[in-house]
């Protein structure tokens, strides 16, 4: 058992990760599934929450409930191994990034997730403000404007050769690029990081 536990709290190469990742689209396929993506998920929660007469929630959620089990494996399965199969080792992130986060007011590698930014005291300012809120919209907004979210166009999308998937992917990336490398630093200086 400590053998396993070992084994599975390591991180996973590429070479294991990304074939595991690709295996998704053709076993999709081969069930039936033409989409694939998180997005889509709040669609159909709201499509089996809400009552009748909206347009855009008008129609069978039912047959997309592998896409909600689906999330609800993912929260879970975040859950477990976050609190049980955590890597006890420190995250290794390399210097010319750590000093690219320095510039920006990031100083704190210890977890996954920098409390710099994801903590409780920044959710009620204006970094949280413009992270959360804002970013939060911006992220749901392009999402739909796009007709799906990075995991949906860039895994089954291209991999199914759509071309406005293959479209949205590269915006998806050159947004990306302008944000970290010309945006961000002039956001953080505003919002007094």
């Amino acid at each position: 058992m400590n053998q396993f536990m070992e084994w599975i709290t390591q991180p996973w190469p590429w070479y294991v990760a990304g074939p595991i990742i690709g295996l998704t689209v053709p076993a999709l396929l081969i069930l039936g599934n033409k989409t694939f993506g998180i997005s889509s998920s709040l669609r159909h929660i709201c499509a089996a929450c809400i009552p009748a007469g909206i347009p855009f929630f008008t129609y069978n959620w039912k047959k997309e409930i592998w896409n909600l089990l689906f999330v609800l494996g993912t929260a879970i399965g975040g859950f477990i191994a976050m609190n049980f199969l955590a890597n006890p080792d420190t995250i290794v992130i390399s210097e010319a990034t750590q000093a690219d986060l320095a510039a920006l007011g990031i100083t704190d590698f210890t977890d996954l997730m920098p409390t710099d930014i994801f903590s409780w005291e920044t959710v009620f300012s204006a970094k949280g403000l413009l992270f959360f809120v804002i970013g939060g919209f911006l992220v749901g907004f392009g999402t739909r404007y796009a007709g799906g979210c990075t995991s949906g166009h860039a895994i089954m999308g291209i991999s199914s050769l759509q071309w406005p998937s293959l479209v949205a992917t590269i915006f998806f990336m050159i947004g990306g690029f302008l944000m970290t490398h010309v945006l961000m630093g002039p956001l953080m200086k505003w919002v007094g990081f």
